[in-house]
């Protein structure tokens, strides 16, 4: 029989939905059964795409004595992280206190009124290599809580206040400017994998947002040593395992320092933020590659996570027919049958394809390892040939691979993490000139604004054609950056004016009165702390990203209120900065943006002229910190930005205005003196 998540909408809570445990969803139901019956909630989060989650599930929660000591002994509660990031939030940074590490799945024990007083990450079934069993933790908490109650409590009391100071610490120090992005650059430097790229050893993590910085760091110093990491980690991310070399996009993370074995998921944020990265990276240095991978990803999220109605999924699975990698992995024998025993030895040596492999049980995780030239002249081939068998070769094994029993896809649509690829695709499709690429951000957007958008409330999740969950400060941050990319990429002022309302509803429902924002709304449900997001981890915090949305509205539209807000976030986050720079990639980014001040650019005429379309790529095409602002006939926006008026066009022809705080240059009608002027 199905048990209560049954009735949810959440992926991960419905592959729970069959177990044996009698599971609640996080709610005021479980809480108050905790209370009644005066027994220990135990709480599992966790997420659809995460291995070891599924590990868990099968050893214990499928598990009918497992389910039994359960049930009978705690009200287990499930938490999708992905659909509660505020409860994630809290619990994590509890067994982080307790233990030094997290990660998922996360399991806790909690007093009925939610106070953690024990909890850790994976627990297999049975005591294992110096590691408490799940059962034999089981009986271990079940005993405390009966012959010691009142250490349970204080311990659980203690963490409490603990947590609670965590929460609203802010630390003051120095203010941050340009030696903050100078310390930054340096500490990663020290950092920085000079073989292999990437940052530390394994495992490692696509480091987007710092290479986002550094290409920063490196346009406004012209210091060599960042151009270097930023190029030599998108190239090893490129050519490792990391990368799916047939499908595009990138897997979560490299198992080993090489960037060559990942875990296998693939996630919406990450793609998003890694393609703008190689975005942003051809931009400025002009490597052709880099835009060849920024377009393989994006083509990977449309043809693979892009419901027919607009918006992206969330992502796919790391196991496929309860294995990890297997949907991803070749040998010799599969190569030879997808493409042929002509081509076979040709894309072996390409993609390294062994006899040994280098994965499980004899396969080989893709990745790049020989040069086309090189195969050539292995081969005795022309290189023309070379290229053409390889690109045959890759289009034969993603169909053969098509076939194969395919990972999951959680096809639940985050309005935060959708808003990331909102504007890497807007980018895209004026730095790529792609319309193709524009028009999917436009519709993921429209679907937002549609689906979530209710009563003043941005809404958190949609899944079957279901919107619910009040939005997170991240939901509002991120959808108000997607919305002024948006803007910028098209011009249509409705996308600028629902930037501007949403920044209102954000500084309404999250303001911490000592600067900056909290994850959550004071409607969330039951949390014992109010969570705030500090460091840019997988994502980017909340407050990074609120701090650059601040300083371009304020550009847009000279408004000193948005400066202010900015200069709050900044502030609050001094001494953090001051400390630990390079723990803040993004918001580093809103601070060059901040020093090197913005450019403010106004185009008039109509855009689809080539005239038009001319000065727009200019601006485009500049690695100035600017925004972009359309003055057309009507003055749409003339009531929110002064940068807009009296500048439209009378006859159609396209002009260009580039502005220091609001004060302005002559026109231009020339591309050239254009690019000149945005990056004298």
């Amino acid at each position: 029989m199905p048990n209560r998540l049954a009735r949810e909408r959440s992926p991960y809570l419905l592959q729970h939905a069959h177990n044996p445990v009698d599971w609640h969803p996080w709610g005021s139901e479980a809480f108050a059964r905790a209370a009644a019956e005066d027994k220990p909630i135990f709480l599992s989060i966790g997420y659809s795409t995460c291995h070891w989650c599924h590990v868990m599930e099968r050893e214990s929660f499928e598990d009918e004595k497992v389910a039994e000591r359960l049930n009978s002994d705690f009200v287990p509660v499930k938490v999708d992280r992905e659909e509660r990031p505020d409860v994630d939030d809290v619990y994590m940074t509890a067994v982080q206190t307790m233990t030094g590490s997290g990660g998922w799945p996360l399991s806790l024990f909690l007093t009925p009124d939610g106070r953690p007083f024990y909890g850790g990450t994976y627990y297999p079934p049975e005591d294992r290599f110096g590691r408490p069993g799940f059962t034999t933790v089981l009986a271990a908490i079940t005993d405390a809580w009966k012959t010691r109650r009142d250490e349970l409590e204080a311990s659980a009391g203690q963490l409490h206040a603990h947590l609670d100071r965590a929460a609203h610490r802010l630390s003051g120090g120095p203010e941050a400017g340009a030696q903050t992005l100078d310390r930054a650059a340096a500490a990663l430097a020290i950092e920085f994998d000079s073989r292999e790229g990437g940052f530390g050893g394994a495992p490692k993590f696509p480091p987007a947002m710092r290479l986002e910085f550094l290409i920063r760091h490196s346009l406004r110093t012209g210091e060599p040593r960042a151009r270097e990491m930023v190029e030599k980690t998108l190239a090893k991310m490129a050519a490792g395992g990391m990368y799916d070399q047939l499908g595009g996009g990138f897997h979560r993370y490299s198992t080993d320092a090489k960037w060559l074995v990942p875990h296998f998921e693939k996630m919406l944020y990450d793609n998003a933020l890694l393609a703008r990265t190689y975005l942003l990276a051809h931009r400025a240095f002009g490597n052709a590659d880099f835009a060849r991978i920024a377009r393989e990803t994006l083509d990977y999220l449309l043809a693979e996570m892009t419901p027919s109605a607009g918006g992206f999924f969330a992502a796919q699975d790391a196991d496929a027919g309860g294995e990890e990698g297997t949907f991803s992995v070749w040998d010799l024998s599969s190569l030879e049958s997808a493409v042929g025993p002509e081509a076979a030895p040709i894309v072996a040596a390409r993609f390294g394809v062994t006899k040994q492999g280098n994965f499980e049980k004899g396969q080989t995780v893709l990745s790049v390892v020989s040069g086309t030239a090189d195969i050539a002249a292995e081969f005795g081939i022309p290189e023309a040939r070379v290229e053409k068998m390889l690109a045959e070769g890759r289009r034969k094994m993603y169909e053969a691979r098509s076939r194969r029993v395919a990972p999951m896809t959680d096809e639940k649509l985050l309005t935060d993490w959708t808003s990331l690829a909102i504007s890497a695709f807007a980018l895209a499709g004026r730095l790529l000139d792609e319309p193709r690429y524009g028009e999917a951000a436009r519709r993921a957007a429209d679907r937002i604004l549609a689906s979530c958008r209710t009563a003043g409330d941005l809404l958190h999740r949609e899944k079957d054609g279901v919107a619910e969950i009040s939005g997170f400060a991240s939901d509002y941050a991120f959808f108000v950056e997607a919305l002024l990319d948006l803007y910028e990429a098209t011009f249509e002022p409705r996308y600028f004016r629902a930037a501007v309302e949403l920044q209102s509803e954000m500084d309404r429902r999250f303001p911490d009165p000592r600067g900056g924002y909290f994850l959550a709304a004071e409607k969330h449900d039951r949390l014992i702390v109010r969570p705030r997001e500090t460091f840019d981890g997988a994502t980017p915090s909340s407050n990074s990203v609120a701090a650059m949305n601040l300083l371009r509205l304020a550009a847009f539209t000279g408004d000193s209120k948005y400066r202010d807000r900015a200069e709050s976030i900044f502030s609050a986050f001094a001494g953090y900065l001051d400390r630990a720079p390079a723990a803040f990639p993004r918001l580093l980014c809103a601070l060059d943006y901040r020093e090197r001040e913005p450019r403010e650019v106004v185009l008039s005429g109509d855009p689809g002229r080539e005239d038009f379309e001319a000065l727009r790529a200019a601006v485009f095409a500049s690695r100035s910190n600017r925004v972009l602002a359309h003055a057309d006939a009507n003055e749409s926006l003339a009531d929110l930005s002064p940068l807009v008026s009296s500048r439209a066009s009378a006859d159609g022809a396209a002009r260009a205005w580039v502005c220091r705080n609001f004060t302005c240059s002559m026109p231009t009608s020339d591309p050239v003196a254009l690019a000149a002027a945005l990056d004298a």
